[in-house]
């Protein structure tokens, strides 16, 4: 069975919030913030499609990915391809080194695609903090792999459902660029009344 592809980029979105999820790949809306504008000038140093090569290393700008299998496609930010034939995906993103799920499952989803375009094992790859200018290395384990694909099944069923997710409407929403567009406190507001409404009227 073939399966319709999701885009890369909605993997990130989902485990970030999956009703940021659904209003950008569902609803088929997006703003910006500062976070993102801060995003898309990182991203700009590598949109440019085309290669170099550094110390031995063919540095692959803008790669195309996709996967049958589990059904992705997007495209890799850097793919490195090292003398050894080792192969090593750098994802880019503004902000300080830390830890994100959210980056983490979104450069294991590259790994497997380009295992599967590519007929070799990726067993790591690197998220590039801008702000920090350091590499963050990832270990793209079995864990991560699972997660790929469930949250690809997860994506998947919202898009074919057409459904919105209810609010989340905590620190999260701080930082998203479609806050004003999903009305979390509002939302929340409204579905608390309706609960104690419901409580009580309940007989």
């Amino acid at each position: 069975m073939t399966l319709d592809p999701i885009p890369i980029s909605a993997l990130q979105h989902w485990m970030y919030c999956p009703r940021q999820c659904a209003l950008i790949h569902v609803e088929q809306v997006f703003a910006d913030n500062v976070h993102t504008a801060r995003g898309n000038a990182v991203h700009a140093l590598v949109d440019e499609p085309g290669y170099e090569m550094k110390h031995g290393v063919k540095v692959e700008r803008s790669l195309p990915l996709w996967s049958d299998r589990i059904g992705l496609i997007g495209k890799a930010d850097v793919v490195e391809f090292h003398p050894d034939g080792s192969v090593y995906p750098v994802e880019f993103k503004h902000g300080p080194k830390r830890k994100h799920t959210h980056d983490d499952i979104q450069l294991a989803a590259q790994a497997i695609c380009l295992e599967e375009m590519l007929g070799k094992p990726v067993p790591q790859g690197a998220i590039y903090h801008a702000s920090s200018k350091r590499r963050r290395e990832v270990s793209i384990d079995a864990g991560l792999r699972d997660l790929v694909e469930h949250t690809a099944d997860d994506v998947r069923s919202i898009i074919q459902r057409g459904t919105l997710p209810p609010p989340v409407n905590d620190a999260r929403c701080d930082q998203c660029s479609l806050k004003d567009i999903c009305q979390p406190e509002a939302l929340n507001d409204r579905r608390t009344q309706r609960m104690l409404r419901d409580e009580l009227y309940e007989p």
